[in-house]
């Protein structure tokens, strides 16, 4: 029997780029020799994508689609399209040509050698400016520091998942999720492709520096408590200034008398403790935040259209994640 792949490809306003990825991906699939299929996730994009990807079905119905009833973002794109995927292995990327069809046999060349997690490690990235790389370190190097899972570095969302893996993700329930650090916490055998990030071949990307914030912050919230320590750990360290402060005020007035104490110093320690106070409520007000967001229990996702695709055979409704 053929071995099965399914390719997964988030997509949001990418009608232009469509027609030069498919041109390149149906030959390398073409030429695996094996049973494949492409399946869209349609993340609420407006500019006619979905309009492309029913012509797209019509015209080849290995090309799959379903549309999020709106936009939920990346992350929750891939989770639906893992929810959707019934294949032997999964292949997640990008439908903007920055992730390289053509990589696609070395990722299944590792994945017959028995590994069960290829991922795609990037060397470069043809439109990434100084910024934004110190931005993309300087977020690994504190992942690394703080957090238990160990990032691959350049990792990306452009990688293989064995069936094992991708049940193992099916069966991650969280709502505020951080993909790249759920590959690497699933475990199995795990291996790397190293690739060249090529060009978009139409628009822009969707993602801006408040979005890679945003991003960074799930990551870091999603796999570490410890910003949470070091507000505890700051407050003994404050606590622990004030009563020295106050033993060294005490002897002085016993000396010297009563001090006069200045009021510039006095305003600025307030500011100071006050900030350190809010900003001790914010970093807590986003971990009770995320816990908000789970206890309601709302389905991931919603599917608004399915274009050449079923019920998933996991047996729940589509969005509805393990308890």
């Amino acid at each position: 029997m053929a071995e099965r792949i399914t390719v997964v490809v988030p997509v949001f306003n990418e009608a232009a780029g469509l027609p030069l990825f498919v041109q390149r991906l149906t030959p390398v699939m073409d030429g695996l020799g094996v049973d494949w299929s492409v399946l869209f996730v349609n993340d609420g994009s407006s500019d006619g994508t979905l309009e492309r990807l029913k012509r797209l079905n019509e015209d080849d119905p290995r090309f799959t689609a379903i549309s999020l009833s709106r936009n939920f973002g990346k992350e929750t794109a891939i989770a639906a399209g893992l929810h959707y995927a019934d294949a032997d292995a999964v292949i997640l990327m990008d439908g903007d040509t920055q992730h390289p069809p053509e990589m696609i046999p070395a990722f299944v060349e590792r994945w017959r050698e028995g590994y069960e997690v290829v991922l795609g490690s990037r060397e470069g990235m043809a439109e990434e400016g100084a910024l934004r790389r110190f931005y993309s370190r300087g977020f690994h190097a504190l992942f690394r520091l703080i957090a238990a899972t160990r990032l691959p570095r350049g990792a990306v969302d452009f990688l293989l998942l064995d069936r094992r893996a991708v049940d193992a993700m099916n069966r991650l329930g969280e709502r505020s999720r951080f993909s790249k650090g759920l590959y690497a916490w699933i475990g199995y055998r795990q291996t790397t492709v190293p690739f060249a990030v090529g060009g978009r071949a139409a628009g822009k990307s969707s993602f801006n520096f408040r979005r890679l914030l945003g991003f960074a912050v799930d990551g870091i919230a999603s796999f570490s408590t410890v910003p949470l320590k070091v507000w505890s750990y700051l407050g003994l360290v404050v606590s622990a200034f004030a009563m020295v402060y106050a033993v060294v005020f005490l002897i002085r007035t016993l000396v010297s008398g009563t001090d006069q104490p200045g009021f510039p110093s006095l305003i600025v320690s307030i500011m100071f403790f006050s900030g350190v106070q809010l900003i001790s409520l914010g970093v807590l007000g986003e971990y009770v935040a995320r816990i908000y967001e789970e206890v309601k229990r709302r389905p991931l996702f919603l599917i608004g259209e399915e274009i050449g695709v079923s019920e998933p055979k996991q047996g729940r409704r589509a969005g509805d994640m393990p308890s």
